[in-house]
């Protein structure tokens, strides 16, 4: 009676053992549809799909994925980060220009929020495409 050993895989990092293309995208023409075996450090193994131009591209956006829900459960826990941010980006005028901002301290200081929404914007738009 044979008996088969399970592949052994090193536990200490998260690693992507297999990667194989499924479909192209029905809802966004240009991507493809791949599926991505993960093996985690406690040895579970599971599935994935990841969307991209290219293979490279499909595994850099999952990983970016999972980057965004790691902060985003910090911020949520922790509040007082978007607090600090928030004075920061309303105070940069007068840190860079000194008490003689005048009017323009309001102008460049919402100009710095809608920017920031702004990237975020895009940033989720970039994550979330399928």
């Amino acid at each position: 009676m044979k008996i088969f050993k399970r592949k052994k895989y090193n536990f200490k990092k998260r690693r992507a053992i297999e990667c194989k293309f499924v479909e192209k995208s029905k809802t966004s023409p240009g991507y493809l549809k791949y599926e991505v075996t993960i093996c985690e450090r406690n040895g579970r193994i599971h599935k994935e799909p990841a969307y991209g131009v290219d293979m490279q591209s499909a595994i850099a956006r999952l990983v970016n994925q999972e980057r965004t829900v790691k902060i985003e459960k910090r911020v949520y826990q922790n509040p007082f980060i978007i607090a600090l941010v928030w004075i920061g980006i309303m105070s940069w005028p007068v840190i860079v220009t000194g008490s003689e901002a005048g009017p323009s301290f309001i102008l460049l200081s919402f100009g710095g929020i809608f920017l920031v929404l702004f990237l975020v914007a895009l940033w989720y738009k970039y994550i979330n495409k399928k």
